[in-house]
């Protein structure tokens, strides 16, 4: 009798013992852990909510297919969270050049023979897993592992042109520039991030601003070309050229319209940005303080990529603007946090390349939330962590584990110093 007792207490002790382990060796930002436990339980949420209707329609009834999908990928992503961060920061240094390198030719590869979607080739298929992959996810990453290695070695020289603004901004120039035919938005956002980056790493301000101003000659252009259509209206050639064109063509013509989308709307019937937008009006109308309550949305049902690009209107939706509002919190006190991790680190790498991973997380969630409520024109980002997963929610849990590997450090490193101290 007393052994069969024994069995569970020592299957408890054997429990009890392994989750301390686990969480004495869990170190970093508790706050940003936090974060990530809140975000992925507001993605469980809102991703369940947004696909109920899809998955009973394609699966036959099973509307808990994409939930146990999200579900997979949130446990992979705290796993790669967790592994990441166990890793010292000083590795990813060691290798940054050589990542840097490799993402290259494969943003050249996913330009000209990626998977195409929506006239712009972003995708390349991973061989045996039947995924695809945004390849501007990886390459986000290894450019700002490699900005953070420059510009801690370059310090001495930031201000020179030469010897220390060409060394950073061309590898953020091929970048983008690899990046934008397919995936404009994406480059901007990536280029503005890599900006205020470049300003807190004492580059000249004359120099970004002069990177600035050429950036805003063919943005300018862009604005001009949507007001001479909007005032010039769409003839009979100019739809049929329309219909007709592809490639780079085709991507233009794209952000031309999603421009005038913007600035002057659009009907439904002939733009579908203009429909996007007007659902995420409708969801948001509907939310109003409080919400309609989990799982009561009906916007769902029309609104394309309730579960991706515009989940943040189904979360006012579904928990009002006070849902959005503990959204917006979240994540400027995940900002806050990185932040501090820049101030309390001792060493340049560490405390660049926490912040500037941060600065693109941040930066990506408040466009996606700009876009729903009609701030910004349609870019097809997702929101950090509460999107549906897929490789993008992997690159964003990998970005995040960095970030908990340099807090990890500078927690050791403080732990040091105050033995020291106390001797």
């Amino acid at each position: 009798m007393s052994d069969a007792l024994n069995i569970p207490n020592n299957s408890a002790d054997r429990l009890t013992g392994w989750s301390q382990n686990l969480a004495s060796k869990t170190k970093g930002d508790k706050v940003i852990w936090a974060l990530v436990i809140l975000l992925t339980l507001v993605s469980l949420l809102a991703v369940y909510s947004a696909t109920g209707s899809l998955a009973y329609k394609n699966y036959h009834g099973n509307t808990e297919v994409f939930l146990l999908k999200q579900i997979i990928f949130i446990v992979i992503g705290v796993l790669v969270i967790y592994f990441a961060h166990l890793v010292n920061y000083t590795f990813y240094s060691r290798i940054a050049t050589w990542v840097f390198i490799a993402v290259i030719p494969l943003l050249l590869y996913t330009l000209l023979f990626g998977v195409r979607m929506n006239e712009g080739s972003r995708w390349i298929r991973l061989p045996l897993l039947n995924m695809t992959m945004q390849t501007s996810d990886l390459a986000k990453l290894a450019l700002f592992i490699y900005l953070a290695r420059v510009l801690s070695k370059k310090q001495d020289v930031i201000k020179d042109f030469k010897k220390g603004f060409l060394p950073v901004i061309i590898p953020v120039g091929i970048t983008c520039l690899l990046i934008a035919p397919a995936n404009l938005s994406t480059a901007l956002l990536l280029g503005a991030s890599c900006l205020m980056l470049l300003f807190i790493g004492r580059v000249s301000t004359k120099h970004i601003l002069m990177v600035i101003g050429i950036a805003l000659i063919p943005i300018a252009f862009l604005i001009m070309a949507a007001m001479l259509r909007h005032k010039g209206g769409d003839d009979e050639n100019a739809v049929a050229k329309k219909s007709t064109s592809s490639g780079l063509f085709a991507r233009v013509d794209t952000w031309i319209g999603r421009v005038e989308s913007f600035m002057y709307g659009g009907k439904e019937a002939d733009n579908d940005d203009a429909y996007q937008t007007n659902q995420a009006k409708i969801a948001i109308a509907k939310g109003g303080m409080l919400g309609v309550g989990p799982g009561n949305s009906t916007t769902r049902d029309y609104l394309p990529q309730a579960y991706n690009d515009f989940i943040f209107a189904i979360i006012i939706e579904e928990y009002g603007l006070a849902g959005g509002f503990f959204i917006v919190f979240i994540y400027l006190v995940f900002l806050y946090r990185c932040i501090r991790i820049y101030k309390r680190c001792h060493y340049a790498f560490g405390a660049f390349l926490a912040l500037g991973l941060s600065f693109t997380l941040a930066i990506q969630a408040v466009a996606n939330m700009a876009v729903t409520v009609n701030l910004f024109p349609v870019t097809g980002v997702t929101l950090p962590l509460v999107s549906m997963g897929g490789t993008s929610f992997i690159f964003t849990c990998l970005a995040i584990g960095i970030i908990l590997s340099v807090a990890r450090n500078v927690e050791i490193s403080e732990g040091k110093t105050q033995e020291a101290f106390e001797k």
